[in-house]
């Protein structure tokens, strides 16, 4: 485990909290020897969070570990409180968004980018797994004509815009077509879980309840992937171009990361969730580890995707779909 902290001032410290000086080693070999990963582990996670307070100045400190998995780059986020939902007088806000509630969480890791093609194809190299859509024959396209999602025969990951579309040249791209039971089953197979909604909030604002990952300013082209110019949709903000009509390779807008790291947590692909949808949750949702209804028909989708206007990509904004259900707008990240 080589936990990394990169400063709020930009340097990046290698925090190896198990090494010190032989003066002060205290610890048998024969102790050592008894400690299992996961104690080793947690040490360092603690040591490299301690670090993190002495060298952080400004923005907070950004603490990251590898997945041994699949290689992917995971940030820490402390435990704490913070808001979550929607400010009262936002004028942008859904129903759906409020109201803004105090929330508890105990410390956890996040993906610091969205699941890749690449990543999901050595899953699939790895366990033979067949997704939704490829089992169903059919998935949703955008269709910028009508603005909508179009059920589309033979799209799935691998031809995410239907037969005729490949992800040759895509593999740091986010892998989309792939449903809640899909991102799931990777999770599991890497070693993860899927994020509950209020860890992504959370993980995606900060402390200060930001609008944006990055702030309040609103979206811009060097910030994140969402409809602009090069899109041929009705709602598209034709004083942006970040640089594609689609998906972006995964952690392309650096400044639009979050204050834990997280990279495209607005825009590029909607990002599914743990949870199961209920509009009315946050009314009695509890403050500590929330960890969404027991059941429903639908689960929950953050964060906005290459095709979202700006109200979409908004850190509060929530949204659903049927977890069998898959389009060519919507990946997902891993947390632990």
């Amino acid at each position: 485990m080589d936990v990394q902290i990169i400063a709020g001032a930009g340097r990046l410290v290698n925090a190896q909290p198990g090494r010190v000086g032989a003066s002060t080693v205290t610890a048998t070999r024969a102790i050592t020897a008894m400690l299992s990963a996961l104690a080793r582990a947690a040490f360092w996670a603690v040591g490299a969070l301690s670090l993190a307070l002495l060298v952080g100045c400004g923005a907070p400190a950004v603490v990251t570990d590898a997945s041994p998995a699949d290689g992917a780059t995971l940030c820490y986020v402390p435990a704490g409180e913070f808001r979550m939902g929607a400010a009262l007088l936002d004028p942008q806000r859904f129903g759906v968004e409020k109201p803004r509630h105090t929330v508890r969480l105990d410390a956890y890791w996040i993906d610091r980018l969205e699941v890749s093609n690449a990543q999901f194809a050595r899953f699939v190299e790895a366990t033979g797994y067949c997704t939704d859509a490829e089992r169903a024959g059919v998935s949703d396209v955008f269709d910028a004509a009508s603005g909508t999602m179009l059920r589309t025969a033979g799209a799935d990951w691998r031809h995410p815009h239907g037969p005729a579309s490949d992800i040759y040249g895509l593999d740091v791209h986010p892998v989309v077509q792939v449903s809640w039971n899909d991102a799931s089953a990777y999770c599991a197979w890497a070693g993860r879980r899927l994020p509950t909604e209020a860890e992504w909030e959370r993980a995606a604002r900060g402390l200060d309840s930001r609008r944006y990952p990055w702030g309040d300013s609103p979206p811009a082209g060097d910030r994140l992937n969402y409809a602009d110019r090069r899109l041929a949709a009705a709602w598209a903000d034709q004083t942006a171009d970040d640089g594609y009509t689609f998906t972006a390779p995964a952690g392309s807008y650096p400044a639009g990361a979050s204050p834990f790291g997280a990279l495209d947590m607005a825009g590029n692909v909607w990002e599914w969730v743990s949870d199961w949808f209920d509009p009315d949750y946050y009314e009695h949702s509890p403050i500590a580890n929330p960890p969404g209804p027991a059941s429903g028909a639908a689960r929950v989708l953050r964060g906005g995707g290459w095709s979202s206007r700006a109200r979409g990509v908004r850190t509060t904004h929530r949204d659903k779909l049927e977890p069998d259900r898959s389009n060519d707008a919507i990946g997902f990240r891993c947390a632990r």
